[in-house]
């Protein structure tokens, strides 16, 4: 940036009658000091003429100088605190430094020391073979050898909820512990007339409960004010969470049995009915088993077939040898007829006639077999069904005789040697950005909408 600066001209005219002036002093001197003697009145004058001169000098030099130097007018006024800037770290002070060494004085002087209690545990099921794993598939009757990362995520939310509060609360007596500060420590402690979920929310800041759901494993972290208090929260929820594990493993045995004895209830009903069927058709038809009775009537007929081939082979060789009018040759030719007559009747009862001398009830051998093939095969299913339901009932009472799931504790809850939190330093670091940060956007904004008036 070009600055435009007007240099100041020296006064020449102005300077000319001092140098004339000084010059003519001068020549006055020297020649009253040259034309005339010298007396104390001569000499005073010339004592002050030349005093005069060396001033004159003195003058034009400081002139010169002065006219030397080119004169720059300044670009900007020094700068000088308004009452907006006083305004501005006024505000630093209220809204910055005040609350900031309130935080620190509180940390320092008034948050009492808060102590770690650490436990970590997972839900691990039964390892070992068992009548399940043997039988295979059969093992998706009962339930059995599912897996337990929905039992974890169960326990993760049963240590937020109410019902863990209450219990250890009964317990411990937690709020008597937690308002013992109050109302000194008011940011860390609770009021003593705290309802249950006031202290279900205080719950959810003095309980850090972190749940890896690949591996199931589950960290608890209890604060409190002193090292045993936090040790006994933590087993405490231990214990708890070891009996909501038991109870979901009484509750999975108990819906396992009642499941499988509904089965086999169901099964044995069934089984009951088909073979009550088949009593009844076997009762009404007076067969026990229409199979059986068709392979005797083949061999009724097959028998009649071999008696029919005798009888015309000696009817044949009866007629070859005897006269026509022998009585042998007619009982033969009797006997032909007897048994074709026979075979006809086996035949016709066979495929369509209705067979009386069973008793069936007029039904054709077709419709029988038909009925009982239809029987047979309800029966073993039924039989393959009870069976089944049996085993899923075995299974599920092996199951019942052992613990299935069970909690895990690979850290045991532990207690601490010194006060972790609050962390001051860290607490009065993250105060004082948010302060600044929240002071500073405040002073933008007033900036910004000031300039834009």
């Amino acid at each position: 940036m070009t600055d435009n600066v007007t240099p100041i001209k020296p006064n020449e005219d102005a300077a000319k009658p001092k140098a004339s002036e000084t010059a003519e002093a001068e020549k006055k001197a020297s020649t009253v000091s040259v034309s005339a003697p010298q007396n104390p009145s001569q000499n005073a004058e010339i004592a002050e003429l030349r005093k005069k001169a060396k001033a004159a000098e003195d003058k034009v030099k400081e002139l010169n100088k002065k006219l030397a130097k080119p004169q720059i007018a300044p670009l900007a006024r020094p700068a000088r605190m308004k009452s907006r800037h006083w305004g501005v770290l006024a505000s630093f002070v209220l809204s910055v430094i005040t609350p900031l060494a309130a935080v620190i004085l509180y940390l320092m002087i008034v948050a009492g020391d808060q102590y770690i209690s650490k436990a970590g545990f997972t839900v691990r099921s039964q390892d070992g073979a068992s009548a399940t794993d043997l039988l295979g598939g059969l093992a998706q009757f009962t339930g059995a050898g599912g897996a337990t990362a929905s039992d974890t995520a169960i326990l993760y939310e049963y240590i937020h909820s109410q019902e863990m509060v209450e219990a250890v609360d009964r317990e411990l007596d937690i709020l008597g512990h937690y308002s013992r500060e109050w109302p000194r420590d008011w940011v860390f402690a609770i009021w003593p007339s705290a309802t249950i979920e006031d202290l279900t929310w205080f719950w959810q800041r003095i309980v850090s409960v972190s749940y890896d759901s690949s591996t199931g494993l589950i960290e608890v972290q209890v604060t409190a004010f002193d090292p045993e208090t936090a040790q006994a929260i933590s087993k405490a929820i231990v214990a708890n969470s070891q009996m909501r594990v038991n109870s979901l493993n009484e509750q999975a045995r108990d819906d396992a049995m009642r499941y499988a004895r509904t089965d086999l209830d169901e099964a044995l009903e069934q089984l009951k009915a088909a073979r009550e069927a088949m009593v009844q058709f076997r009762t009404r038809t007076r067969i026990v088993d229409p199979e059986a009775d068709i392979q005797g009537r083949m061999g009724v007929m097959n028998n009649l077939q071999q008696q029919l081939a005798e009888a015309l082979v000696e009817f044949d060789l009866l007629s070859g040898s005897v006269g026509v009018n022998d009585p042998r040759l007619r009982n033969a030719e009797r006997l032909i007829g007897v048994i074709r007559t026979r075979i006809d009747q086996e035949r016709t009862s066979f495929i369509a006639e209705e067979i009386a001398e069973t008793g069936n009830g007029g039904e054709s051998y077709p419709a029988l077999i038909s009925e009982y093939e239809r029987l047979s095969v309800d029966r073993v299913f039924a039989e393959e069904m009870y069976r089944v339901a049996q085993t899923s009932f075995e299974l599920a009472r092996d199951e019942a005789a052992r613990q299935s799931r069970y909690l895990a504790t690979y850290i045991n809850p532990t207690k601490a040697e010194s006060s972790e939190y609050p962390n001051r330093w860290i607490v009065s670091a993250i105060a004082g950005i948010v302060l600044l940060m929240g002071w500073s956007i405040i002073v933008l904004v007033y900036y910004s909408v000031r300039d834009r008036r």
